[in-house]
């Protein structure tokens, strides 16, 4: 677990940017928006302190977040304390399928984790995520650009990879720009029959 040693040390001395206790304005669409997804089973990969998976407990979902630093998961637990549809797992979200995950799920979200992993680790993540999805299910992801010169750990993305990493199970149904960083983006999937 050698990769969680950078934001270890972030979430000790409380410099964690990316958890701004604020559920981005692309997710409450998702869930309350014209076109909002039904409430069902939701998977928050990188969920960190919790944020969103208290989020989606409280419009309806069973959702379940999954993390790899135990600190953050220990702050996730706090929030989810009295949530009895809320659930937080520490695990590597590229074993998300090997975690025995009380699944299928009919979202899964990721909020900028994907983005930071391995390019060795970005194909067991996708294929965790279509063995866990329902068919129709929708993936929804947040993701930095490639090549960003102060990204921690990871290398970023492009929406080429993307559509090719995630094909095998997932359509591409949309991409939203991010408001930043430059090149960031919102990335939409939905679960394709069969296997994949």
């Amino acid at each position: 677990m050698r990769r969680t040693m950078p934001y270890e040390l972030l979430y000790r001395i409380g410099r964690t940017p990316w958890d701004t206790g604020v559920t981005p304005p692309e997710v409450v669409e998702l869930v309350e928006g014209e076109s909002a997804l039904p409430p069902g089973r939701a998977l928050d990969l990188g969920c960190g302190t919790g944020n969103e998976v208290v989020y989606l407990a409280r419009h309806g979902w069973t959702a379940t977040g999954v993390e790899l630093v135990q600190i953050a998961v220990d702050l996730a637990q706090n929030k989810i304390e009295g949530l009895p549809n809320a659930a937080v797992r520490r695990g590597d979200v590229t074993k998300v399928g090997e975690m025995g995950l009380d699944g299928p799920f009919d979202l899964v979200l990721d909020l900028g984790c994907f983005h930071s992993l391995p390019s060795e680790g970005r194909d067991a993540y996708a294929a965790g995520v279509g063995s866990l999805t329902v068919t129709g299910g929708v993936l929804f992801m947040f993701a930095f650009a490639a090549r960003l010169p102060w990204s921690l750990v990871g290398t970023g993305v492009t929406p080429g990879e993307m559509k090719e990493r995630f094909m095998p199970w997932f359509d591409p149904v949309g991409r939203i720009p991010g408001r930043r960083p430059r090149g960031a983006a919102w990335y939409r999937f939905r679960r394709r029959r069969g296997e994949g």
